[in-house]
């Protein structure tokens, strides 16, 4: 199923985020993702990552689109001015992807090219409007358009921030909806408590959050976001299991279906997989998935 096409349907969408190869040789990736081709409706194609140097979301997605696989295109702030980013935005629409992700992008200092400078020529509210901007007809300079894009569009969401932090986030979540994004990607959720704020926002603007399930790879993982990620809140519950668990990596296996499926119950639009280099995972994960059909 198209992700856009069962989206606008109102059913539950499994997106997969998935990494461009730092290289030419895209054939892992695309057999990663043909693996779970009818499970996930489509695939997030980051636009490097964590600011690690890797082929373009847009190349790897035309990659994807060739092998039969819908996916949402990732455009960053950081990389490139608008002239660059409404060119790419062309090519997509014009390739047939008609879902993107808007997003600011780390700071290169996070990445492997330290010395890289961040463009950022737009923020993400003006690149929004300017994406709106198009989809009417014009460029960002008000130049007719020959043939104007349309997408379904998103952005990132942080619904582990307290105090005055989250009513920014929320705000900002507001904005976003006024310039005409549709969908949320959380970032990596282990419970759902802080977020019914956000629900209630989306739920009263007709748009729909997707959390992410980050598949955690080890104790060691878990006990180390649970320390020192901020951005996301790690019951010690889940810590607890995996310590008890006699084969850990099985464990983590089973904790990040019974997310997908909390997921689903809590009442969100969907669910985003990041599995962090262990797609080969992904098939037994998504088998979840079939008992959430209907």
């Amino acid at each position: 199923m198209q992700f856009r096409k069962g989206f606008e349907a109102d059913e539950f969408a499994c997106l997969v985020q998935i990494e461009p190869p730092k290289g030419t040789d895209v054939s892992l990736m695309v057999k990663h993702a043909v693996n779970v081709k009818g499970v996930a409706h489509g695939f997030i194609v980051s636009e490097m990552g964590n600011a690690v140097m890797r082929m373009s979301s847009l190349g790897a997605s035309l990659v994807l689109r060739e092998n039969g696989l819908d996916a949402v295109l990732q455009v960053s702030c950081r990389d490139r001015n608008r002239l660059a980013l409404q060119g790419d935005i062309l090519a997509a629409s014009a390739c047939g992807i008609n879902a993107v992700m808007v997003v600011a992008g780390e700071d290169p200092s996070f990445g492997d090219h330290h010395t890289a400078k961040a463009v950022h020529d737009v923020t993400l509210d003006e690149l929004l409007k300017g994406l709106a901007k198009m989809e009417s007809g014009k460029d960002m300079a008000g130049i007719e358009l020959s043939g104007s894009p349309d997408f379904l569009k998103g952005t990132t969401l942080n619904t582990c921030l307290r105090g005055a932090d989250r009513e920014n986030e929320l705000d900002k979540m507001k904005r976003m909806i006024d310039a005409g994004v549709s969908f949320f990607v959380t970032q990596p959720l282990f419970e759902f408590s802080m977020t019914q704020p956000f629900l209630k926002t989306a739920e009263k603007n007709g748009v729909k959050i997707i959390p992410t399930v980050l598949l955690l790879k080890s104790l060691g993982m878990a006990r180390y976001m649970s320390r020192n990620v901020n951005s996301v809140n790690m019951p010690s519950a889940i810590v607890d299991k995996i310590v008890s668990a006699s084969d850990k990596v099985r464990e983590c296996m089973k904790i990040a279906r019974q997310l997908i499926l909390d997921v689903k119950s809590e009442g969100y639009g969907g669910v985003n997989v990041s599995t962090l280099g262990w797609e080969d995972r992904l098939p037994e994960i998504l088998g979840v998935m079939e008992g959430l059909k209907g």
